[in-house]
């Protein structure tokens, strides 16, 4: 195995009656990574990570920690910590006693628990409030009491199952910044839980985008958004016009009624491809047979920019842009070769990483 390799999981299935949950998950987490599992509702993401931590075992595959396979070892004997959404804060304890809490289990003295409690608090901008009732604390100190709790004993993971899901706006974009900042000074692997886009792209060093028990995709922020590997993940990692193409040639191809050189290879003559456009890389220009004709059927202002559906001949398009245009006004769009993604077709029946409808996905994520 690899010396940086931390996590390991090999071929992972679970099956809650006649429900399969996770279908031969394999995944490897590096130390000092922060790497988050994003995916709907239902999608097997919580159960990823209850099995990280040993609070449920998989029916078939195989986990490994440092090299060692740790299936059936319980959570406490697992160099793991978990924060969880609803913070799991004991409401009769302070805070001092809440963060302490694992180090007396430990056995630790009174002066060595005084001065890590002290580090932990000010790690997480909370010096000071020891002596508080956790109950007269706001939902963002809450969190910060208890990411201080998990991180008290120094585990070599810290797992996070969307621990922001209940802040406001504001506070998650604070909490965000908070827990990155953490985990690089920390250097240790953070595994973190969500369904929101953003969040992901914001903190992680590697994303694993989760569907219907799979794994669609792992990748950088960056790879993920610009270079999604198929349909779905185009559709859940921010705003995508996904069309039907023609791979005529290498670094050819033909949709939206024209051709365009793109920069792809290795897809047979002619064969039906998915093309995905991001709206913000699609060019405003005059109408022309050079481009792709269509009326504006909508424009939004966004605040940083604005958001136009223009109708091509039927086809919808999302197009992002610092200029609006006016409703019913004719325009051209064109998109330069690096910005036009080419993914085999996903659509089949058959195929595992196929889009279901959202009366298909087990709605409660366990």
């Amino acid at each position: 195995m690899d010396g940086n390799l931390i996590i390991k999981l090999e071929n992972i299935e679970v099956t809650y009656g006649s429900v399969k949950v996770l279908k031969g998950i394999n995944l490897d987490i590096h130390d000092n990574e922060f790497v988050t599992l994003l995916g709907p509702s239902g999608c097997g993401k919580t159960t990823t990570l209850r099995i990280i931590g040993g609070f449920m075992e998989p029916q078939s595959g195989s986990v490994y920690f440092d090299g060692k396979k740790i299936n059936g070892v319980p959570p406490h004997l697992r160099q793991v910590n978990t924060v969880f959404q609803r913070y799991a804060l004991f409401p009769h304890l302070n805070v001092y006693e809440n963060v302490a809490f694992g180090l007396r289990l430990k056995k630790e003295k009174e002066p060595i628990i005084r001065v890590k409690v002290s580090e932990m608090l000010e790690l997480v901008n909370l010096g000071g409030f020891e002596p508080r009732d956790v109950n007269q604390l706001s939902g963002g100190q809450q969190q910060r009491v208890a990411i201080a709790r998990a991180l008290i004993n120094h585990p070599r993971v810290l797992l996070l199952d969307e621990p922001l899901g209940a802040l406001d706006l504001q506070l998650r974009k604070e909490m965000q910044g908070e827990l990155k900042k953490i985990q690089q000074l920390l250097n240790i692997t953070f595994v973190y839980v969500t369904h929101d886009q953003e969040e992901a792209l914001t903190m992680s060093d590697t994303i694993v985008v989760m569907h219907n028990g799979v794994i669609q995709q792992i990748g950088t922020p960056e790879n993920i958004y610009n270079e999604p590997s198929n349909a779905f993940v185009a559709r859940f990692i921010g705003d995508s016009n996904i069309l039907d193409g023609i791979m005529h040639r290498d670094y050819f191809i033909e949709f939206g009624g024209n051709y365009f050189d793109c920069i792809d290879t290795g897809f047979k003559p002619m064969e039906r491809v998915d093309v995905v456009i991001r709206p913000e890389d699609i060019i405003i220009e005059k109408p022309s047979d050079k481009n792709i004709i269509g009326t504006v059927e909508r424009t939004t202002f966004k605040g940083v920019h604005y958001e136009m559906i223009i109708d091509s001949f039927g086809t919808k398009w999302i197009v992002h842009s610092t200029v609006a245009l006016n409703i019913g006004e004719v325009t051209g769009m064109n998109v330069l070769p690096k910005n036009i993604h080419i993914m085999e077709k996903t659509d089949d029946e058959s195929n595992p990483n196929r889009i279901i409808n959202e009366e298909e996905v087990d709605i409660h994520d366990i």
